[in-house]
């Protein structure tokens, strides 16, 4: 298991490198501020050093332990759970439209994931998608997929 994350840091170390040399090729700042390669180069050189500090971590580590690294079978269903949720989304925003993809996501993330009240799972569930919808394709003028119903 040792072997696998150190594995596994190596090529998340390989692939914030890329990024950082890749925002290389873009300007960092422009007149109204952060240019396009600011966040990518940020966030590649932070997620760079925290994946050199796990290596580290992990080459110290002399204990082989492989406890805890498992999900049970909860955590199990609720990731699988998660995926559905993200595949049935992302196959339905284009016939259905934002808002209601969205609608459908929100509530069925907030159940799958052991939300309790149903009214703050409505509540929530609309916010997120007609409030967001209204807030990005009014204000913020962003075409967002509205759908066959024309919601």
């Amino acid at each position: 298991m040792r072997r696998g994350r150190l594995v596994a840091c190596v090529c998340l170390l390989a692939i914030f490198v890329a990024t950082l040399v890749t925002s290389l090729d873009y300007s960092l700042t422009d007149a109204l501020g952060p240019g396009p390669g600011f966040f990518p180069f940020w966030l590649s050189l932070v997620g760079a050093l925290m994946t050199i500090a796990m290596l580290v971590q992990e080459a110290r580590s002399a204990t082989m332990s492989t406890a805890g690294i498992l999900p049970d079978r909860r955590a199990l269903l609720q990731g699988g759970g998660v995926l559905l949720a993200l595949a049935a989304a992302a196959a339905l925003l284009e016939p259905l439209g934002f808002r209601l993809t969205m609608l459908l996501f929100i509530a069925g993330l907030l159940l799958t994931l052991g939300a309790r009240s149903p009214s703050a799972t409505l509540l929530t569930a609309a916010a997120g998608s007609f409030g967001v919808f209204h807030v990005f394709y009014y204000w913020l003028k962003v075409p967002l997929p509205i759908g066959a119903l024309g919601l």
